[in-house]
Order: C-alpha cells, then sequence, then structure tokens
C-alpha cells in the first residue's frame, strides 16, 4: 500500500533510501491503528517486516512531540534489545534528530544508566530487567513514565505458562506506575501467529487489543522436508539416532558456498554435534572455526562474536538452541534444519524462518527423532503448515503469582481499596483477600486509611523469579581460575551441573567436579572424555483438592442384573508434588552406548499445582486386558504417548508436564493416570487437559497405529524392557476404548469432595 498520508516526510525519506517505495498492508494497518491509540497485536510470520510495525509510529510521534514522547521496548532476551537497538538507532541517525534509543539490561555500564534514566527517548530492555531494576526504582525513571506514549513487546507467543503469567503481572504493575505519573500509553504486541492471539493479547495487558493476522508481505519458495530416519531394528522399530542422521546428512546440508544453521533442543545436543561438525570439518569442506556451537549460557563477548560472524559470512554452520530462534539479525542464511520437533508451530516456522530471510530460496529439513510428536508429524505433515492449534494458557490471576507481583507492586505505590475495587490491577476476588493475608500474617504490609502500605525492609522484587522458581542462575566456574565458564537456570542445574556431570562449551569438555548447592556455584574441571551425560528424576504426587469431574457410564453384568457404573472420567484439581534428580548415565558419544550409571545427591524439590487425573473403572480395564504384568507397561505407555502428544493443543513442551502411573491408585482405587503442572502453582494446563483430554488421546491413538514396530519402541509406548509382552496391542485397545463413544459428562462435586482431600 502507500504511505499513511499521516506519514512523516523524513520518515518516508528514510524509508526510500533503503528502496521502499511503498509499505506492506499489515504495516499500514498498524501504522493507522497505533497512532489512533489502539492496542494491537501483530501475528504474521518470520520476516515478514514486523519490526516496522512499531517502529514507523513510535518514530511518527517522536517527530509530531519534538522528543517529548517516551517509548518502552521488551523484548525476550538481551541479544535482540541489542540487535533492535542498532537498527532503530540507524533510523534515528538518518533523521538528524539527536534523539537516541539505549538498551537497559545485565551488560550497560552504570556510567550509561544515568544518561539512560534522563534521556532515553526509547528504551529497549527485557521483562526481567523492568521487574527487578525499572519498576521499583520508578521514581529515578519519571521522564519514562511522564511522557510514556508506546509500550512494545515482541515475540509475545513466547509468553505463555508460568512465565507469561509472571510478566502478566509486571505489565500490570507497569501500567499503575503510568498512570501514576498521568501517562496512559498503548501496547503494541508482535508475535508469531497464534491461536486466539487477541485473546492471548487481552489476557497479557489486561485489555482488549485489535489483532492483525493477514501477511501482506511476499516471500522467497520455501522448500520443506520432512525427514523420518530409516528403521534400524525392524522388530523393535527402533530408528536412527536424529542427531546421528544430522551428523552424517552434513555433507549434504552444508558447505563453503552457503549458511546453514542446525537447531537441536537440549543444550547437550548443540555440544555433541558442534563436537561432530568440527571433527569432520575437512570433510565438510570447511575449517573448524567455521563452525560454532551458540546456546544460552554462553559469555556475552562470545554470543558478540559468532553473531557478527554469521552476519559477515565468516561462520558457514551454527548449531544452536532456541536462542537464535528469536528475530536477532544473523544475515543471509540459506539452510535451518531441525534436529527434532521444537515443540510448537510457532517454534517451528521460527527457526525454518531463519532461512531465506531476504526473499530467497531457502530449505528446511526437520529430522524426526523417535518421539511420538516427532512420528505423528511425519505421518502428519499437514499439521504444520495449517492454522495454528495450540492453546496458549496464561494465568495473572494464579494465586502464587499474584501474591508475588501484589508484593512488588506494593512496594512501588501503595494499594488503595478503591483500586482493589476497580479490578485495574487484578480481575481476581482474592486481591484483598492477598493484601489483608500480607498485612496481617506476613507483616510485610500496613493497611491504614483504606491503604496498603509496604513497611518491610526487604526488596521483594529480587526474590521473585518471573519463571517461577528460585530466582538465582547457577554459575559454573573453572575449578583452577575461578573464572566463569557458563550459567545453568536453577530448576535446570539438578540434572545438567551435579557432580560428575559432563558440561560442554563449543564441543570443550568439562567435568563438574562440586556443585554447591546452596551458592549457586558449580565448578568444573577440563577433561578429556569420551562420553556424556544424561540425568533422571523421579516424582511423587498427592492430592490436595478434586475442583471438577466428568464421567462416562456403561452397564455391566452384576449378580445376574445389569447396573450402571462409572467407565472413564476425567477430574481436575490440586496437588503437591515431590520431585528429586535419581541418577545420571554415561553415554558414549557416536554409538550412544551405556557406559555406567551413578547416584544424585541432592535435595528434593517441591511445588504445589494443578492435576488432571483419568481413571479407568477396573471392569473395563479387565475386558480391555489392562491387568496382570502387562499393565505397568500398557498404563503407562497410555500415559506417555498423551504426554508426548500434548503440545500438538497446548503451548507447552512434553516436559512441562509431569506423569504419574498407578495401576490401582491409592486415591481412587483403580487405574489412574495423573498429569501435573511442572511449575509453582500451575498455569492452567492441566485444565487444558481436562477440556481437550478427547483430541488428545485420539492422536495418540494415531501415533500408535502408525508405528511399524511389533511390541513397542520409543517413538510410541517405548520399548518392551522388562516384560509386558502384548502392552502395545493392550494400549492401542485402551486408547481405543477412551477417545470414541460417547464423551464424559460433566458432574457436580458434592462439597465435601470438592474440599481438601486426604492424603
Amino acid at each position: 500500500q502507500d504511505f499513511p498520508a499521516r506519514l512523516d516526510a523524513r520518515l518516508a525519506a528514510c524509508l526510500a533510501a533503503r528502496g521502499m517505495r511503498q509499505l506492506y498492508a499489515h504495516q499500514a494497518q498498524a501504522f493507522e491503528h497505533a497512532l489512533s491509540g489502539r492496542d494491537l497485536l501483530v501475528a504474521t510470520p518470520t520476516a515478514s517486516g514486523k519490526t516496522l510495525c512499531y517502529l514507523l509510529p513510535v518514530l511518527q510521534r517522536l517527530l509530531e512531540t519534538n522528543g517529548r514522547s517516551r517509548s518502552l521496548f521488551l523484548f525476550p532476551t538481551k541479544a535482540l534489545s541489542q540487535d533492535q537497538s542498532a537498527n532503530l538507532n540507524r533510523f534515528l541517525a538518518e533523521l538528524g534528530t539527536g534523539w537516541h534509543s539505549f538498551t537497559y539490561d545485565g551488560d550497560t555500564p552504570p556510567s550509561v544508566r544515568r544518561t539512560l534514566r534522563e534521556a532515553g527517548h526509547v528504551v529497549l530492555t527485557n521483562p526481567w530487567m523492568l521487574h527487578a531494576g525499572i519498576l521499583p526504582n520508578h521514581g529515578k525513571w519519571s521522564q519514562l513514565f511522564g511522557g510514556i506514549e508506546t509500550i512494545v513487546i515482541d515475540e509475545v507467543h513466547t509468553l505463555a505458562g508460568v512465565f507469561g503469567s509472571s510478566v502478566a503481572g509486571v505489565l500490570r504493575r507497569l501500567l499503575r506506575i503510568a498512570r501514576h505519573y498521568g501517562s496512559n500509553p498503548r501496547f503494541i504486541l508482535c508475535s508469531a501467529t497464534l491461536r486466539d492471539g487477541a485473546l492471548h493479547g487481552e489476557r497479557l495487558i489486561g485489555r482488549p487489543v485489535t489483532l492483525i493476522d493477514q501477511d501482506g508481505s511476499p516471500a522467497g519458495k520455501k522448500l520443506l522436508c520432512l525427514y523420518n530416519p530409516p528403521v534400524v531394528d525392524a522388530v523393535a522399530g527402533l530408528r536412527a539416532s536424529a542427531l546421528e542422521e544430522a551428523r552424517r546428512l552434513a555433507p549434504l546440508l552444508t558447505g563453503p558456498g552457503h549458511q546453514t544453521i542446525f537447531f537441536c533442543n537440549r543444550r547437550v545436543a548443540v555440544e555433541v554435534l558442534t563436537r561432530y561438525l568440527k571433527e569432520s570439518a575437512r570433510d565438510l569442506g570447511l575449517g573448524a572455526s567455521e563452525i560454532r556451537g551458540y546456546r544460552g549460557g554462553y559469555l556475552p563477548d562470545l554470543r558478540r562474536e559468532i553473531e557478527h560472524g554469521l552476519r559477515s559470512g565468516e561462520v558457514k554452520v551454527v548449531v544452536a538452541t532456541n536462542a537464535l530462534e528469536l528475530g536477532i539479525d544473523i544475515g543471509h542464511l540459506d539452510v535451518s534444519v531441525l534436529v527434532g520437533y521444537p515443540g510448537t508451530q510457532a517454534s517451528f516456522w521460527q527457526r525454518a524462518g531463519r532461512a531465506g530471510r531476504r526473499g530467497k530460496e531457502s530449505l528446511t529439513v526437520l529430522i524426526a527423532r523417535s518421539d511420538p510428536l516427532d512420528q505423528f508429524l511425519a505421518q502428519h505433515g499437514d499439521w504444520l503448515v495449517g492454522p495454528a492449534r495450540e492453546r496458549t494458557t496464561i494465568d495473572p490471576d494464579n494465586l502464587v503469582l499474584l501474591s508475588e507481583q501484589a508484593k512488588c507492586a506494593a512496594f512501588e505505590l501503595p494499594f488503595t481499596e478503591s483500586e482493589v475495587a476497580s479490578g485495574s490491577f487484578s480481575s481476581s476476588p482474592h486481591l484483598a483477600g492477598i493484601l489483608d493475608y500480607l498485612a496481617e500474617e506476613s507483616q510485610i504490609l500496613l493497611k491504614r486509611s483504606g491503604s496498603w502500605h509496604w513497611m518491610a525492609d526487604a526488596y521483594p522484587a529480587q526474590d521473585v523469579s518471573l519463571a517461577g522458581g528460585e530466582p538465582d542462575n547457577v554459575l559454573v566456574l573453572d575449578a583452577d581460575t575461578k573464572h566463569a565458564i557458563g550459567e545453568v537456570d536453577r530448576a535446570g542445574s539438578l540434572t545438567s551441573v551435579h557432580e560428575g556431570a559432563i558440561y560442554q562449551v563449543e564441543g570443550e569438555i568439562w567435568k563438574i567436579e562440586r556443585f554447591d548447592y546452596e551458592n549457586r556455584r558449580a565448578y568444573a574441571r577440563k577433561v578429556d572424555s569420551d562420553y556424556f551425560t544424561e540425568a533422571e528424576t523421579d516424582s511423587d504426587l498427592r492430592v490436595l483438592r478434586i475442583e471438577r469431574k466428568s464421567q462416562r457410564t456403561c452397564r455391566v453384568e452384576q449378580a445376574g442384573q445389569l447396573t450402571l457404573i462409572e467407565d472413564y472420567a476425567v477430574h481436575a484439581g490440586e496437588g503437591h508434588v515431590t520431585s528429586i534428580a535419581t541418577q545420571f548415565k554415561k553415554i558414549r558419544f557416536y554409538t550412544r552406548e551405556n557406559v555406567g550409571a551413578q547416584d544424585i545427591h541432592l535435595p528434593p524439590e517441591e511445588l504445589d499445582t494443578h492435576v488432571f487425573a483419568l481413571t479407568l473403572c477396573s471392569q473395563s480395564a479387565m475386558r480391555l486386558g489392562l491387568e496382570g504384568a502387562v499393565l505397568a507397561r500398557a498404563w503407562r505407555g497410555t500415559g506417555e504417548l498423551v504426554r508426548r502428544v500434548a503440545p500438538l493443543y497446548l503451548r507447552c513442551q512434553p516436559q512441562d508436564l509431569g506423569l504419574l502411573c498407578e495401576g490401582r491408585s491409592g486415591h481412587f482405587m483403580v487405574p489412574t493416570l495423573w498429569f501435573f503442572d511442572r511449575v509453582q502453582g500451575g498455569v492452567g494446563l492441566a485444565h487444558a487437559l481436562f477440556d481437550l483430554h478427547r483430541e488428545l488421546l485420539g492422536a495418540a491413538l494415531s501415533v500408535l497405529e502408525a508405528c511399524e514396530c511389533q511390541a513397542g519402541c520409543p517413538a510410541c509406548i517405548g520399548p518392551p524392557e522388562g516384560g509386558g509382552l502384548g502392552a502395545k496391542d493392550i494400549t492401542r485397545a485402551v486408547l481405543t476404548h477412551l477417545s470414541t463413544g460417547a464423551a464424559p459428562v460433566p458432574v457436580e462435586l458434592a462439597a465435601d469432595s470438592a474440599g481438601v482431600l486426604p492424603g
């Protein structure tokens, strides 16, 4: 479309200097809506020009107000903030106004921070720094909050689950402070394609949003290859390792004349594949220095060096986690190889979109793992190219998260009864009760004259993690020099930096000699090892409360009479989960041979969370063959399949859902599958399972029926270890029974059954 009539001539000249004489339709729509004061969400594919959707309105308002307008940009990573700051500053330099954008994060020098607070027309930061650095010190940022007109949030599809729910609380605190200084900013949200995008945006910011999801940009031809590795054991149905196949296919997908990115889903896989490719660099026609790894935990200088190498073309191959999935400018890549499905359609297309970003023809290869989700997609490729199906779960009113955000908000500004009653901070009816509890029991608030005031010495934001767990990362140090070599999040440290763990950085191998759990320090020494490590965990669940139930009934013959009984039922409620890292295995490079195991001695992690239970009556279980030696394997296979295919319908990873399989539950006294949110307080995954369980059961059955193995394999119910022959056929019968026929209907729970239940 032609440039909007309101677009300043100086901005039009900047665009023309870049060869742009028109805007894409969605860019023009975003410009008009934003300048009309509407909150909007732009949900279009990677490389569709979303950056201009927020840059143009922000720059237009700066020009119209002669620099009095202020804006705040939020990005999910520091690297993306710095990348977008450089892009924005190029525009500002061309406009010749003397205005500047600044990045505020942990790497910002103290000398720059004062200038940023006093003269930052556009401040670029991330949710963590906003939460712990800016909002608690809003008095120092009065110029920003007094003139703030626009809040930009990029990659909002990543704001889901506990993290998204916490960020929603941070945004409500942000709006509260802006109102205090007399501002009423609009939001411009950007995202990959979302199911129910407008609903997600509204839950995130607490206000209705205008959705722009029609992409008006051109794109180069995209070739999509779904590659299912060959079966190496026809009886067991085992396929070749996706990681090994990536190494084997590397000569076809890499070379000196183009750039290739390999995406791995785990940090250890990045290091293993980087090592493989560096060792075979000569066969690929490359130098070892042209092959790099990239993941979270690398120190900032190393990440910047690798990003520069990608933009300049010096780096021909990079092996990365999702750290390079988002919109950092890394130049002209040609091939994107996904070693396993990343878990969501949005992540898949973000990774695929890293190739061909300048409208060139590109190739994306998805190498399927022996995993139910990957195998489903290998058989149903249309799922990837169809409309978004995954439900994004977010719960800003989760009581645990709300209480944490309420503490932070009370530190920043006192709460008033009128504010609580208006619901401007939270729609939860429990907010007043939370504030009273913090005043009467915790005694960190003081209630006086209808207001709650902060009275504790502590600074709450520093102890509140947006991820829902402990806020402190674990620093990995060289045992000899005590220099930092990387960092790991607190939850991941239990399985990645325990004593004896192999920790890898760009193919270099370090062994953890000591893990100081209390002080968040792991000490490592460089070794020459032919193996890496993988840790295992175990969980125990105690029911606290059942809140929802649906059941299906059937008629059975008992004592010569037909009797109506419960066939199967689903339940949703609350539970207490205890998890512990139990042992780690030593896996040899290349062959994946298990060469030993050792116990892990670390404290357990505990959480109160949402739970979902599926129960099958004993009579139906016996009729389907779910008994005796085969019961445990077939029932667990049913649960694992459902857990593995859950990301088809929920925006989560399989590991976000915990699973406990009981052949006879101590609570229900029948075979029971328990699923639980693996985050403190839960964020609605278990309740979404309650609503979607029939679709998930059908998808699980589809995976099982397409699997070529005879008795079970990692791509369906798991390998046939420890007996349980015939488990695959029984699992098929169970899934068929549960996914077909009449759907369960809601049951009204008695008052006592909805309360706290005995452990």
